[in-house]
């Protein structure tokens, strides 16, 4: 069973930044897809970023040049770095995995494993 652990979320003002962990507790981190999910209150959870075991990334265009997605296999670390934070990025941030999804998906279904989310809170 994969297990995901985000930390990292708090209050911050728009343009600082924030950056997000997620600690998997299985070896098999390595050779998962992952993905950095966010859910704002009222609204569907929407993907923003992904990575897969070769380095390749994919962004959602709100987040494109602002949020980088990185992992560390050897502490089997999954990170996001959020930089210039709008009012509009508040959400509660989530860690998915799957062994089967690709980089190019972002819907929720194709991700099996989540963390419990960490809340990202962004004031103008």
């Amino acid at each position: 069973q994969v297990q995901l652990v985000e930390s990292g979320g708090g209050s911050v003002q728009a343009g600082g930044s924030l950056r997000l962990s997620c600690q998997a507790s299985r070896y098999y981190f390595n050779s998962f897809c992952m993905a950095w999910f966010r859910q704002a209150p009222g609204k569907e959870r929407e993907g923003i970023a992904t990575i897969d075991n070769y380095g390749a990334t994919r962004y959602a265009a709100s987040v494109k040049g602002r949020f980088t997605i990185s992992h560390d296999y050897g502490k089997n670390t999954l990170y996001l770095e959020m930089n210039s934070l709008k009012p509009e990025d508040t959400a509660m941030y989530y860690c998915a995995a799957d062994p089967y999804a690709i980089v190019t998906m972002f819907k929720h279904w194709e991700f099996t494993y989540w963390g419990q989310g960490t809340q990202v809170t962004v004031s103008s």
